[in-house]
């Protein structure tokens, strides 16, 4: 069995766990688990008050990542602007997809995920899971958006909002 690569984060470093969004590197420390020395990452996310250790040799197999290129985020905000694709699956099933795609950590599918569960005012009220997924969604978007451009989370909402706002109306349903 081959080790796995370790990967190149250091403290301060603002990382991307899948499951999680985004959190940032607080230590790397060692500690002893069932008589193994492990070297461990220390990520903090701050919103949740939780604190994460994943094995640094871990760390790319369970898709922790570096925050995405200011290039990633442009496709994921041209993602927002693209027509709702609902497709016409069970809500079951629909939710399940929409859930692995937030925790899939990739920032252009979580994007997909808040342009299809976006309302505007004139459309039908969202039932509460879609209202939470999209919830979730729109969160892990702009955190991540917000950590990219340096900037609060509150600017990233509004501008991940004014991309929403911009975008063409859906057909109305029949």
């Amino acid at each position: 069995m081959s080790k796995s690569k370790k990967p190149d984060f250091r403290p301060n470093d603002f990382v991307v766990y899948p499951s999680h969004g985004v959190g940032k590197i607080i230590s790397i420390e060692e500690q002893e688990v069932a008589g193994l020395n492990l070297e461990l990452f220390v990520i903090s996310f701050e919103k949740d008050k939780m604190t994460l250790r994943v094995p640094t040799n871990k760390a790319t197999e369970v898709g922790m990542r570096s925050l995405s290129s200011p290039d990633i985020v442009a496709r994921a905000m041209a993602t927002l602007k693209g027509k709702a694709k609902v497709k016409r699956a069970m809500w079951s099933r629909r939710a399940q997809e929409y859930e692995q795609k937030i925790n899939s950590g990739d920032l252009i599918a979580i994007a997909e995920v808040v342009r299809d569960l976006h309302r505007t005012d004139d459309q039908r009220e969202q039932s509460y899971s879609e209202r939470q997924l999209y919830e979730a969604a729109l969160e892990r978007m702009t955190r991540e958006v917000a950590a990219v451009s340096g900037a609060d989370e509150l600017s990233a909402q509004r501008e991940v909002g004014d991309v929403l706002a911009r975008r063409a109306p859906p057909p109305a349903a029949a």
